[in-house]
Order: C-alpha cells, then sequence, then structure tokens
C-alpha cells in the first residue's frame, strides 16, 4: 500500500520538478576583513543538471540571493513635539538579516510567484520577521519598513532585476557586490530556480565572512580581555598626543 501512495505521489509531480538541480561555482567562499578592505565582489556561476530534456513550456528563471547573520533591531519612532525630535513609539524587529542582496534573471514579479515568495521568504520584506509590536502602536508594520528603507539607502539591501545571465536554459552566472561595512558571520547563499513562478529545484551553501590578521587580534581582544583592550588604547591614545605634541614643539622652535 505505502509503495503505491508513493508512485501516485511521484505521477502527481510536475515532470520538471524532479529532473533539474544546480551545480553550484562561487569565486570565493571566503571574505577577509582587513584594514584595507573597501568591499567585494562574489561572482556566482553555475549550471542546471537534468535526466531529461529541457522541459517545454515556461522557460527557466534563477534568483540568487545572499543573506547576512540576522539579529534583532530595534526601531523607534520620533516625534516633534515642542519644537524638539523626541522619540515615542519602539518596536523590536525579531529578524533582520544584516545583509541581503536579490538578484534575479528577469524583473522579480516575472520569476516567482507572491505564494512561492512567502513560502522561501525571498524578498526583503519577506526575509524580515517582525512577530508583533504592543497593541497601543498604530502602524507596526511600518517599523520593518523602515529598517529596509534605512538599509537600502546603506546599499546593505538590494533587489537587482535582470542580473542573473541564463544562457540556452543550462548555464546562470551574476555579481553580487558586498560593501564594505559587513558584519562577520556565514552568509546564506540561495539559488531557485523557477518556471511559470514556481520553484522546481533550490540549492544552498554558505560564504564565511571573517576578520583576519591584526584585525582579528584586536576583535578578540576587546571581547575576551576589555580591561587589557581599554589599557593599551589608553596608552596608545597618550602616546600619540605626546609624540604629536613633540612634533610640534619641535616645529615651532625650528
Amino acid at each position: 500500500m505505502l509503495r503505491v501512495l508513493a508512485a501516485l505521489c511521484l505521477l502527481s509531480l510536475p515532470a520538471h520538478a524532479v529532473e533539474e538541480s544546480v551545480v553550484l561555482g562561487l569565486s570565493k567562499d571566503r571574505v577577509a576583513i582587513t584594514a584595507t578592505f573597501d568591499g567585494s565582489d562574489i561572482l556566482v556561476f553555475g549550471a542546471i543538471k537534468r535526466e531529461a530534456p529541457i522541459p517545454e513550456g515556461d522557460p527557466l528563471e534563477v534568483i540568487v540571493t545572499v543573506s547576512g547573520p540576522s539579529e534583532p533591531v530595534m526601531v523607534r519612532r520620533k516625534e516633534r513635539k515642542f519644537g524638539i525630535w523626541v522619540n515615542t513609539d519602539s518596536v523590536l524587529v525579531d529578524s533582520a538579516p544584516s545583509f541581503y542582496a536579490v538578484a534575479t534573471s528577469a524583473p522579480f514579479d516575472k520569476v516567482i510567484t507572491n505564494t512561492e515568495d512567502l513560502r522561501h521568504r525571498i524578498s526583503i520584506n519577506r526575509a524580515i520577521r517582525s512577530v508583533g509590536a504592543d497593541m497601543h502602536i498604530q502602524g507596526a508594520q511600518d517599523f520593518a519598513e523602515a529598517v529596509v528603507r534605512i538599509r537600502e539607502k546603506s546599499r546593505l539591501y538590494s533587489i537587482r532585476e535582470n542580473t542573473v545571465a541564463v544562457d540556452e536554459q543550462t548555464l546562470f552566472r551574476t555579481s553580487i557586490a558586498m560593501p564594505a561595512d559587513l558584519t562577520e558571520g556565514d552568509y546564506s547563499t540561495r539559488i531557485f530556480l523557477t518556471r511559470g513562478g514556481q520553484v522546481v529545484s533550490s540549492f544552498e551553501t554558505t560564504i564565511g565572512v571573517h576578520k583576519v590578521g591584526l584585525e582579528r587580534i584586536l576583535f578578540n581582544m576587546s571581547r575576551q580581555q576589555p580591561i587589557v583592550y581599554g589599557l593599551m588604547s589608553l596608552a596608545i591614545a597618550i602616546a600619540a598626543g605626546w609624540g604629536a605634541s613633540t612634533a610640534f614643539r619641535m616645529l615651532r622652535n625650528s
């Protein structure tokens, strides 16, 4: 009986649902943050593996997302009262990625339906999770939208339509620009194959973003030995001030 049910389930799936899968490549799977780091471009490329000829009908579309570590974000609303700006309401957005980029092979609303977007949480607004706010706060959704708006201006969030090149429905490639002010952690990279707005296959991997060299040593010291880090910072500041004062005095006397 179980074998019959399994066979019926396979027969009920679209023909292309089990025929196409992603073989992915990355130009780099690690990004090193150094003192001179000013951003990085990640080349994402791959191929479509098939056990049968290319299905007829809707063309293959590709979506690539890169998401940084998620964290809660406190958002405050300001209003002008008595001539000054004051904080009024505040909402904790439960989870928002520190970086989020979406690249598509066609306009976003053409490559995926709203239902599939909701299921896989692909668009920027769907990637942010805000469970709820206090009942007295009006327009709670505006707080999540404010996070998106602010991070779009900082180039931390972006949707890049028509930037994934797809050749012969078999090869694809795109480039994701990552800004200088990246948060350390594992960046989830997802690839979705769609036909007619429906996801037919997906693949996920990670890109590691970490501080290296002196930046890593100082970062670890600030977290693990804050007293030593503070004393060292104070000593450097005193030495720098004394050195600048001495140099200025020598220049003035000469």
